[in-house]
């Protein structure tokens, strides 16, 4: 949270900002009764609006849809739909702008003020109608609890995700929360999975855009289960002003001060992100300073959370750090190789494995003991500069071939 002392957390996920309401329900798109799939998010007042998207060059209706909603940079409702992707239908662009139709009919409020969202199989047709009967149950259940709006948006997922934060502005007292969803498919080039931030700061649309591209290339950036971009990947945030704060319009102390909040939510999101992948057992963490440069740095710590050889490792507890230094090496930087250093820590202590590029004498015992926590660091220093970037990783499990092998059948 960047140090500030004025920050705390709090409960209430989307819902602990002045004038948020959020709900979930089962309408009908999931087989499964049990599992809600579709959430809604709604502010009171007229919020400003920022997005950022996958880079996927196939994209879900949504996306499309969205795009051109907040182009004004203003929005007062989210709804997602969890259990189908809306993407690569032939129909697509029209059920979602047919969900933006239905929900500012009911809560009468222009369509142009909704965002879309969808998650789920891709290239599986989506029918409307589950979603027009959802639409009157879900407005009925709005409250300020934002439990069964993240369980909602979940596909995979095993847990939800869900954290908010109060702080000042200006001496006004402000708060900001989120809640995402992203286990399988994720190494974005934006922001990942789908994650849902609102805020009663006060603050205009373009500072709220450059607030949240910034923030996204230390957090979701940097997260990645298995490499793989999804085509639905979207973050978005709508702050109502509700706190009263005056609007922050500029760079300076209320600005900074809000993006360190951002960035206590985008973090902690990031991280359960990554926890929470497909059969995965372990948050890695990779912390990689030393770097001649910050995109060098990101493109090195990220090539050792994806390789999978590093991550059969960490699922085995097997300190073999010869795999870390090979995926350091093909990661397509120019560092020196002989000027590398590799430890691994955990709760359980920590064991220096490598030093300028060469194995040390450890002790295999407590490699193990380190390895077997469910949360593993996994330090590199270089020797060629001064930049840094941390990435958040998980293993590799025989369960995430399980859950794949057969998702969609």
């Amino acid at each position: 949270m960047k140090g500030r002392s004025d920050m705390k957390q709090i409960d209430g996920g989307v819902c602990a900002a002045k004038g948020f309401t959020a709900s979930g329900v089962y309408c009908g798109i999931r087989k499964n009764k049990n599992k809600k799939d579709l959430a809604l998010i709604y502010s009171e007042a007229i919020a400003a609006c920022a997005c950022v998207y996958t880079q996927n060059l196939v994209q879900g209706a949504p996306i499309a849809v969205t795009k051109a909603n907040v182009a004004d940079g203003y929005a007062k409702a989210i709804i997602c739909n969890s259990g189908n992707a809306n993407t690569c239908n032939a129909n697509g662009v029209e059920i979602a702008t047919q969900m933006c139709d239905l929900l500012g009919s009911a809560l009468k409020i222009s369509p142009a003020d909704v965002v879309v969202a969808s998650t789920g199989v891709i290239g599986k047709t989506l029918d409307i109608e589950p979603i027009a009967s959802g639409i009157a149950p879900l407005i009925a259940a709005l409250g300020d609890d934002s439990n069964s709006a993240a369980e909602a948006i979940m596909t995979t997922d095993l847990k939800k995700k869900e954290i908010a934060f109060e702080f000042t502005l200006g001496g006004k007292t402000c708060h900001i929360g989120g809640i995402c969803k992203g286990s399988g498919m994720i190494q974005p080039n934006m922001a990942t999975m789908l994650g849902f931030v609102t805020t009663d700061a006060a603050i205009t649309p373009a500072m709220l855009q450059k607030a949240l591209s910034a923030d996204i290339l230390d957090s979701f950036n940097m997260v990645s289960v298995d490499g793989d971009t999804s085509t639905n990947d979207m973050v978005t945030i709508l702050a109502n002003g509700a706190a009263g704060n005056a609007m922050i319009t500029d760079t300076g102390a209320d600005y900074d001060a809000f993006c360190a909040a951002l960035s206590a939510v985008t973090q902690y999101l990031a991280r359960s992100i990554a926890a929470d992948g497909e059969g995965a057992t372990k948050l890695i963490i990779c912390k990689l300073t030393g770097a001649t440069d910050k995109t060098g740095a990101v493109k090195l710590a990220k090539s050792v959370i994806n390789s999978p050889l590093v991550k059969c490792a960490m699922f085995g507890a097997d300190a073999n750090w010869g795999r870390v230094l090979c995926a350091l090496g093909y990661a397509g930087v120019a560092t020196d190789v002989n000027k590398v250093t590799v430890t691994f820590s955990s709760v359980a202590g920590s064991v220096n494995v490598c030093q300028n590029g060469m194995g040390v004498d450890f002790s295999e015992e407590i490699a193990k003991a380190v390895l077997s926590e469910n949360e593993i660091t996994i330090d590199i220093t270089l020797g060629d500069g001064n930049a840094s970037a941390t990435a958040f990783g998980c293993d590799l499990t025989y369960d995430y071939v399980k859950i794949n092998g057969d998702y969609r059948t």
